[in-house]
């Protein structure tokens, strides 16, 4: 008889999980064999593709405020909600929450456009973690990624200093 995963380190052990720099944890899933040229700062040649799991649990709950260029679909698999909150270089605030509960408005699928400052956080729940993958397209690189700096975003964004604060690493 199989066993269903319960919890948190069950999940991540099943499914070759490991820490990531934003928070959470990830594996890289996919990555296509075919290259396109990336129309980033950065340049150079990226995957067509990627895509990685990404988990959110009790001991690791925020995905800390973080940019890529990169055009990105999440997808909600598992466990309780994840709020999303983007921000995009007008300054405008969208919050939205991916899970299971669609007819309260509760997202399966959310594209996040590159160029937008995301961060993401464990919803209360039973579960005690959220699990969602990602597409990335062009395919993800370290390059294209920035990882958010309070002191700046803050400046850049004042009207969200709360929000900035609330999840971003000091």
């Amino acid at each position: 008889m199989k066993r269903s995963l319960q919890n948190a380190p069950d999940l991540i052990a099943a499914l070759g999980l490991e820490e990531h720099e934003e928070g959470g944890y990830y594996r890289r899933t996919f990555q296509s064999g075919r290259q396109v040229p990336a129309e980033t700062e950065h340049g150079g040649q990226r995957h067509l593709m990627s895509s990685i799991y990404y988990l959110l649990t009790q001991d690791s709950p925020i995905g800390y405020f973080h940019l890529n260029h990169s055009d990105i679909v999440h997808y909600y698999h598992l466990g309780d909600a994840l709020e999303y909150n983007l921000i995009f270089p007008d300054g405008t605030l969208q919050t939205v929450v991916m899970g299971s509960d669609v007819s309260n408005g509760q997202l399966l699928q959310l594209h996040v456009p590159g160029g937008i400052w995301k961060a993401s956080r464990l919803m209360n729940g039973a579960s005690g973690y959220g699990l969602i993958s990602e597409a990335v397209s062009p395919g993800f690189d370290y390059a294209d990624m920035e990882m958010s700096n309070r002191q700046k975003l803050t400046a850049q964004f004042p009207e969200h200093r709360a929000l900035i604060e609330k999840v971003t690493q000091a």
